[in-house]
């Protein structure tokens, strides 16, 4: 299934990371596949593992472990779930940003300009926003703000401009719509990374990612033990800034701070103070692999 589902990406170097203790406690925050999870209960012993997937369609994927336990919700709850499972710290969490190749690949969920379906993008559908919301009811200005910060597109005006005047006509509903309205803004050079950025700032928007991130990471570091890891694998800038800055500043800014006596005040220390990223070999395995970076820090 996970191989249908989703590959796992820098899976050796990040369940490395974790430093694993066989008897200790250990959240998995982007289930998926599955496919980190089972790498981290290979070494485990007696401890337990908790997955995280706000998609129910990770549901299918739950091993058959008494170690494991799935918690079908966002991770920026990790910290009230990780008590409810009767734990007050974790020894490890490890969470793999982004877009699921399921997600991507399942038409009907409107994540991929491949295909012609209903904007949908919601990672979790239980959710009430959709990318069809946000095109036909968000205003101008806020448009224009979702794609310059989450999508960092060149025109945003122009291409917002086209998607006023289309939806004044009738409501733009579906993917193959939404590509010919926008296709004049389009640079021909780059439609493919173009239309990416596009469709990323909609996903943003829709599941509300980077405070969901910031949120977190917030919790991690409540929720970790001295001496506990936190890996994040990355696949976009805003969310590698966000994850680089907060490991090192201990804020979002990446404001460095210092106490009285000049220490600089912050909660974790940087194992790997060069980023991760993926060897050719892997990305010639799992080309969506290509922009992915890693960061591992511990708790201090």
């Amino acid at each position: 299934m996970e191989s249908l589902y989703h590959v796992p990406v820098l899976l050796e170097e990040s369940v490395s990371g974790l430093n694993i203790d066989p008897e200790g406690v250990y959240l998995d925050l982007t289930f998926g596949g599955g496919g980190h999870s089972r790498e981290i209960l290979r070494h485990l012993g007696g401890g337990c593992l908790i997955g995280f997937d706000q998609d129910s369609d990770a549901l299918a994927n739950v091993p058959d472990d008494s170690r494991f336990i799935f918690v079908n919700h966002n991770f920026r709850y990790l910290r009230n779930f990780l008590r409810y499972c009767g734990y007050d710290n974790a020894d490890g969490i490890l969470a793999d940003l982004g877009v699921s190749s399921h997600e991507f690949d399942e038409a009907g969920r409107g994540f991929s300009f491949r295909f012609d379906a209903e904007l949908d993008m919601r990672m979790n559908r239980r959710g009430r926003l959709k990318a069809t919301d946000i095109l036909n009811s968000y205003s101008e200005e806020d448009l224009i703000r979702v794609f310059r910060e989450y999508g960092e597109v060149d025109n945003a005006r122009g291409l917002v401009s086209l998607i006023i005047k289309a939806r004044e006509e009738k409501p733009i509903g579906r993917s193959e719509e939404f590509l010919q309205v926008i296709a004049p803004r389009v640079p021909k050079q780059k439609e493919k990374k173009y239309l990416a950025q596009v469709y990323q700032a909609l996903r943003i928007e829709v599941n509300g990612e980077l405070d969901a991130l910031k949120e977190m990471l917030q919790q991690a570091e409540l929720a970790l033990r001295p001496g506990g890891r936190l890996v994040v694998i990355t696949y976009h800038s805003l969310e590698d800034r966000i994850v680089k800055n907060f490991l090192k500043s201990g804020n979002f800014e990446g404001k460095i701070e210092k106490d009285f006596y000049g220490h600089v005040k912050r909660n974790f220390e940087l194992v790997n103070r060069k980023v991760i990223v993926p060897s050719d070999e892997e990305i010639e395995r799992n080309p969506r692999a290509r922009s992915a970076k890693l960061r591992i820090a511990e708790k201090i």
